[in-house]
Formats: structure tokens, C-alpha cells, sequence
């Protein structure tokens, strides 16, 4: 089948809608989420679950998961069933005693049913709507939908794989709570599968659709459905990275959170230090990663003014310039002024990276366009 171009603006209206649902905080819809949840386990060819379990955050839920993979293994603690907190038919809500309880093994759970929930109605569509659209329609068709959101969402869901690994105890129960996020759904992150299958109105995964327009992760066992609120907070760079200035980029209601700068992980006080950078500090951080962050910060030109720095070479194009870096490369970087001048009056200066080879400002300006410096002749600058 050819995508047509009614086709193509539905997919590409789908991926703009299912970008938002990706990136969603607050509160989730519980009532609605709950009613997916059911719908998942019929498509499936399942019972209901017998109770569902709303937990604060991911890390929460794979602690539980994974205490209740250690009892249906027969490796935990007993079964006893808890008694409900909220008076509600079937739900649950943890607090931190419940979830200790809950993390016990205190909950007939039965088996993990991912395969029946999630696995097999995804390939029941794939194949459908995969015949429908042709080896030509098809790509072109995960191109406008799951594959403009494929990188910025499953980012996030690697970074929050490894901040739940991080949240166990101990390594050990670190890395089996790592492994419990491969037996979850995750609803608002499946947005790029999703986003596909929506728009084509797939049945097969309606459940589904439900769940992650109104929740986080979720985890189904055969009797018992774990359901994962939405981040409470969620902050990201023009590039769908995380990225938060003044505290956490991510966070959840029960305190799990993660801390980053422009995608890259970054300690919790991170954000507050940077007020008070200084060429020392930044000399002084032994992380490669998080100097360059700060260098960023800070600006490289006052970086360069207030380290007392003197520049390797300076011809008509710019000045050259080098910082030094204790174990990583140099930065370098050519310092040029713009020929035309801003309705001020005044010209501006830009501040060019270039590599650590780099030894004339010439050849720096020459790099940044594509040319080596014997082939750099401009006709006019602008």
C-alpha cells in the first residue's frame, strides 16, 4: 500500500500527540487506567486481575516485582493476602508500610503475564498492519510515527532503568530490580509503538492505548496488576533530553528522582553548584564529563579571561585559543567577530569549536565550513 498524504498528516498528527503523552507529568488518571488495565487482560485472553496496585514510582515497582517474581519462583517469603487500604473493589494504594509488606511477598500474585498482555497483541498488529502497508508502506509509515520517537523516549526509559538499578539496597537488589523492568509495560512510554498502531486504530491494543494515555509503567502478573504513577516532575532540553537547572530533571511522588544536564546523569546538588563555578572548581572536578558541562556553564570566553589564558595564534580570521585539561582532551576553539555589525552598532563575537590539532585560527574557520585551510578563500564574510 502507498501511505497517502491523508495517511501521512494522521501519523504525523499521532506522533505530535503521542510525544506529549510520552513527556506527560502530574497526576495519572487512575479510574481510566485501571479500566485499561482490565481491557488488556481480556484482549489477552486473561481473567481480570483480581487487584490492582497503584505504586509512587518505578523503582517502587520493580522492588515490588521483583519480590513477587521471588515468590512465585518459590524463593520468598509466604502468601498471605493483605487487607485493603482504601475500602476500594480490588485496588490498592501503597504507603510506605504497604509497600514494605507488598515487598515482602505478601500478595498471591501468580505468574508475570507480559507475554499475554503486551507481547502478543503488539505482534498480532505488527504482522497486521506490516501486510497492510508493505515492505515499502511500512517503513515509511514507522518513520513518521515510532521512529521520530524511538531515541528520545527509550533515552529516558535507559535513564530510568538505571536509576532504579541504582535505588536498590545493595547491588545484588539493584540488578534484580533492573531485571524486574523487562517483566513491565511501559504505558506512557511505549509512546513510539503506540503512536503507530493508535493512529491506525489497531483493537489489539486498545488496553494498552488506555493505560498509557493515563499512567507510567505497569506490571501484570496473573492475579495482581502493579500500575505506576506518571512522573510528578519532568524537565527536558530543546533535544527531549533530561535536563533540570534547579533540581531534579525527573522525579516521582515517593522521592525517586533523577538528576541531569542536558541528558547526562549528574549528582543531586549538581544544579546548586553551578552558581558559584569558578576556573578552579571546574580545573578541580575530576569527572571529564561534568568539567565539560561546567566549562559550558561557566563560558568558555570568561572561562578563558579569568583563567589569565594566552592565545596560541591570532590572524585575520580570529585569535585561537587552548584550555588545558587534566586526563581529556583540550579544548580549542577560534574566537571570531562578526563582519556585520547589530542595529546597534557593534559587532558580535562568536566562539568557534574546533579540534584539539588545530594550531592557526585560520584553519579553525576553515574547519567549521567544510574546508581544509589551503581551500578557505571566502569571497565576502558576513
Amino acid at each position: 500500500m502507498t501511505v497517502t498524504n491523508e495517511l501521512a498528516e494522521t501519523l504525523s498528527a499521532a506522533t505530535l500527540r503521542w510525544q506529549e503523552v510520552a513527556f506527560q507529568a502530574g497526576p495519572a488518571d487512575r479510574d481510566r487506567a485501571e479500566e485499561g488495565v482490565r481491557l488488556a487482560y481480556r484482549i489477552g485472553g486473561l481473567a481480570e486481575p483480581r487487584q490492582i496496585v497503584w505504586v509512587r514510582s518505578p523503582a517502587e515497582g520493580a522492588r515490588i516485582a521483583a519480590a513477587l517474581g521471588a515468590v512465585q519462583d518459590g524463593t520468598g517469603p509466604g502468601t498471605e493476602q493483605p487487607g485493603r487500604r482504601d475500602g476500594g473493589a480490588g485496588t490498592l494504594d501503597t504507603d510506605p508500610h504497604e509497600a514494605g509488606a507488598l515487598e515482602a511477598g505478601a500478595l498471591d500474585a501468580g505468574r508475570p503475564v507480559r507475554a499475554e498482555v503486551r507481547t502478543g497483541p503488539w505482534e498480532r498488529a505488527r504482522a497486521d498492519v506490516h501486510a497492510w502497508l508493505g515492505p515499502e508502506g511500512w517503513p515509511l509509515a514507522w518513520s513518521l510515527t515510532g521512529g521520530a520517537l524511538w531515541e528520545p523516549v527509550n533515552r529516558l526509559v535507559t535513564r530510568v532503568r538505571g536509576g532504579v538499578a541504582a535505588a536498590g539496597e545493595s547491588e545484588a537488589a539493584g540488578a534484580r530490580m533492573r531485571a524486574s523492568t523487562l517483566d513491565a509495560v511501559l504505558g506512557q512510554h511505549d509512546a513510539p509503538w503506540l503512536s503507530l498502531f493508535d493512529a491506525l486504530g489497531r483493537p489489539e491494543v486498545e488496553g494498552l492505548v488506555q493505560v498509557a494515555e493515563s499512567a507510567g509503567w505497569w506490571w501484570p502478573f496473573e492475579r495482581v496488576a502493579l500500575v505506576c504513577e506518571r512522573p510528578a516532575e519532568l524537565h527536558r532540553d530543546g533535544s527531549d533530553r533530561l535536563h533540570g537547572t534547579e533540581g531534579p530533571a525527573l522525579s516521582f511522588p515517593d522521592g525517586f528522582a533523577l538528576h541531569a544536564w542536558h541528558g547526562m546523569p549528574v549528582p543531586a546538588d549538581f544544579s546548586a553548584s553551578m552558581a558559584g563555578l569558578t576556573p578552579h572548581r571546574i580545573r578541580a572536578e575530576e569527572n571529564a564529563e561534568l568539567r565539560r558541562v561546567m566549562l559550558e556553564h561557566f563560558g568558555y570566553d570568561r572561562y578563558l579571561a579569568e583563567s589569565g589564558a594566552t592565545p596560541l595564534h591570532r590572524d585575520e580570521t580570529g585569535v585561537l585559543w587552548r584550555i588545558d585539561l587534566s586526563e581529556d582532551e583540550p579544548v580549542v576553539m577560534v574566537e571570531v567577530v562578526n563582519s556585520t555589525a547589530e542595529p546597534d552598532g557593534t559587532f558580535r563575537t562568536y566562539w568557534l569549536r574546533v579540534p584539539p590539532s588545530t594550531r592557526t585560527a585560520r584553519e579553525g574557520v576553515a574547519w567549521t565550513f567544510g574546508f581544509s585551510e589551503a581551500d578557505y578563500h571566502p569571497v565576502k564574510e558576513t
